[in-house]
């Protein structure tokens, strides 16, 4: 979990320290669909997964990022 929570707080311009596995990126942290888009493409080279894009809305804090990618191949 923490290799993406580093991972998730680069794309979102934070230290780790400042994700929580719960707090939703777009409410809590700014983002926008293209740093959305940079987390997934991040996540399928890391862990060689592929996440559909479907997938991307429900991608909304830590935890559930987690869940994707444990429900496509692997997780950290």
């Amino acid at each position: 979990m923490d290799d993406l929570r580093e991972l998730v707080a680069e794309v979102l311009e934070l230290e780790p320290e400042e994700l929580t596995d719960t707090g939703d990126f777009m409410e809590e942290y700014d983002a926008d669909s293209l740093r959305a888009i940079e987390i997934l493409a991040r996540l399928e080279k890391r862990y060689k997964v592929e996440i559909p894009q479907s997938e991307l809305p429900k991608l909304r804090n830590l935890t559930l990022v987690r869940d994707a990618l444990l429900r496509h191949g692997q997780g950290s």
